[in-house]
């Protein structure tokens, strides 16, 4: 089932290495329309492990946290098979390239450009990420936007 948002939120102990994401806050995806759709929180998410969210056209979204702290977003849906399912990918890297391979037929997508790895002529959609601050998501549930 899709993961479409939460507010949970823990304290970083130790400095994030180089292109990590913060650790509190919430994660937010740019959709296909441009506006930000909050997810989760970034401790909602596990190195190696993929998370999937609905976004506001309908369509799904892959989340994962690399191993290096960075999160990438990218189309859950396997174009090979037309199912909803690289969020439950094994993830990996080649050649410092970050990818999830779908459980399917194990094709691989790069998750930060969304191409496939096994065939170029095939991608998905690769979406931005950010982690905003636990300040706005406060102003948030009080019902104020900054």
């Amino acid at each position: 089932m899709p993961l479409t948002a939460t507010t949970t939120a823990t304290t970083a102990t130790a400095p994030a290495p180089a292109g990590a994401h913060p650790k509190t806050g919430t994660v937010e995806i740019r959709c296909p329309d441009g506006g930000w759709l909050a997810v989760c929180g970034p401790d909602d998410l596990t190195p190696g492990r993929g998370v999937a969210a609905l976004l506001p056209d309908g369509s799904q979204a892959a989340l994962f946290l690399d191993r290096a702290g960075r999160i990438h977003a990218i189309g859950n849906r396997d174009p090979f098979t037309g199912a909803q399912v690289l969020s439950r990918g094994l993830t990996g890297s080649a050649a410092g390239r970050p990818f999830v391979a779908s459980p399917l037929l194990k094709q691989r997508f790069d998750l930060a450009t969304g191409d496939c790895l096994d065939d170029p002529e095939v991608s998905v959609p690769a979406y931005g990420v950010r982690v905003r601050g636990p300040e706005r998501k406060a102003a948030q549930r009080a019902g104020r936007a900054h």
